[in-house]
């Protein structure tokens, strides 16, 4: 489903979800089982006015995202679907004014669990890492009542 709709899946992560377009959020690598995202840093997104920095909500918020992105990349059809289950981000250093990569990969998927690996870099820094497990719901197009 990726290599033949990159450009759809391309525009409903960047423009399509809220979320995603409000933090200006824009897909590096699409693969299956592995993505990357940049978001540029904006004032929005601070926590330490003192410091100018990152809020560790939103970061994990995005790591959030990136983990359901590399899981989406298993979906079969537009109808499957994902829900966060457990969510644990290890914040490595403050987040400084300027953007951040987060990338995702699949550990496992099962029948229903996923389970994806998540890390946070600025400037090629590892600044948090997290896990995120997944409800993983397959739905059966040919089934639907029409």
């Amino acid at each position: 489903m990726i290599e033949t709709n990159k450009e759809f899946i391309k525009r409903v992560i960047e423009k399509d979800i809220p979320v995603h377009k409000f933090l200006g959020l824009k897909l590096l690598v699409i693969e299956k089982g592995f993505v990357k995202v940049s978001v540029p840093f904006r004032d929005e997104v601070v926590g330490d006015i003192r410091k100018n920095r990152w809020h560790g909500g939103i970061i994990a918020t995005i790591m959030d995202s990136v983990g359901g992105i590399a899981g989406g990349t298993h979906f079969k059809s537009f109808d499957d679907k994902l829900a966060t289950i457990d969510l644990r981000i290890d914040y490595l250093k403050g987040a400084e004014a300027s953007s951040i990569i987060v990338e995702g990969k699949i550990v496992r998927l099962g029948n229903r669990i996923l389970v994806t690996k998540m890390k946070a870099f600025q400037n090629d820094e590892l600044i948090a890492e997290g896990k995120g497990v997944y409800n993983f719901i397959r739905i059966d197009s040919s089934s639907k009542k029409k």
